[in-house]
């Protein structure tokens, strides 16, 4: 079964496989290569991630960590190929959205903290699991956790593997929203299909300010800004949206 399949605009990436949500390393090459191809022009307006079992993703298969010849070949060639998917999911040119349902640990916290919204259930945990196998975190973990929490709440969480259920993780923000558990899937999808039909272009300029955000001055970022908005007001979105606007309707914009 392909790891990717498109869904109308939205393109599908599983990432783990079997109720463990163990990371798949043949999904994780053909979703590397899809995300990879993206353009923001090819009819793909958001990205879902997702596993195909109870579990999102509790991360690499220890026991394979553990049986390694030399560790750490093994391990930083894992960790090279579980970055290599991150990185285009990281800049891709439209929205991500994880489905999160039970565990995201190790590589699945990763994940889900890579993506731009995660939806979970009532049972949805996160861990950043490394320290309890003696490791330091990859997945960029120490980047992204810090810039959503806040540097003092992530190394409190890092350094004693906090376990973050639901309620916290939706008190943090890490969660974009919970809903039921047999829901998680559904409301998932319902959010990357809507995201899917906006304005695919100005959204993506969106991700690009947000992420340029901490290493820009205010200046510079004004100045981005600027450049964004007098796109998209000359491009196509921006003149269906004006026009939808002065009609006192719905905009369509795909």
């Amino acid at each position: 079964m392909s790891a990717v399949e498109r869904d109308g605009r939205v393109l599908r990436c599983r990432v783990s496989t079997g109720r463990h949500g163990t990371l798949d390393g043949p999904a994780m090459q053909e979703v590397t290569e899809a995300l990879a191809a993206l353009s923001g022009d090819d009819g793909v307006g958001a990205v879902l991630v997702h596993g195909d079992g109870e579990n999102f993703c509790t991360g690499g298969d220890v026991r394979a960590f553990a049986g390694a010849q030399d560790r750490y070949a093994y391990v930083h060639g894992l960790a090279s190929t579980f970055h290599a998917m991150l990185q285009p999911l990281a800049s891709a040119p439209v929205p991500t959205v994880a489905a999160v349902p039970g565990w995201a640990a190790g590589a699945g916290m990763s994940l889900a903290l890579a993506c731009d919204l995660a939806v979970g259930g009532r049972s949805t945990r996160m861990r950043p699991a490394y320290p309890g196998i003696g490791f330091s975190p990859d997945g960029g973990m120490t980047w992204t956790l810090p810039r959503l929490v806040g540097a003092a709440r992530a190394r409190r969480i890092l350094l004693t593997d906090e376990v973050l259920d639901a309620g916290t993780l939706d008190e943090l923000g890490l969660l974009a929203s919970v809903v039921d558990d047999d829901a998680v899937a559904d409301e998932a999808a319902a959010l990357a299909h809507r995201l899917a039909q906006g304005p695919t272009a100005a959204l993506g300029r969106i991700r690009g300010l947000l992420d340029r955000t901490w290493e820009a001055s205010f200046g510079e970022q004004l100045a981005a800004e600027s450049d964004a908005i007098a796109t998209c007001a000359a491009g196509p979105e921006g003149a269906e949206g004006l026009a939808a606007f002065g009609e006192k309707r719905r905009p369509v914009f795909h």
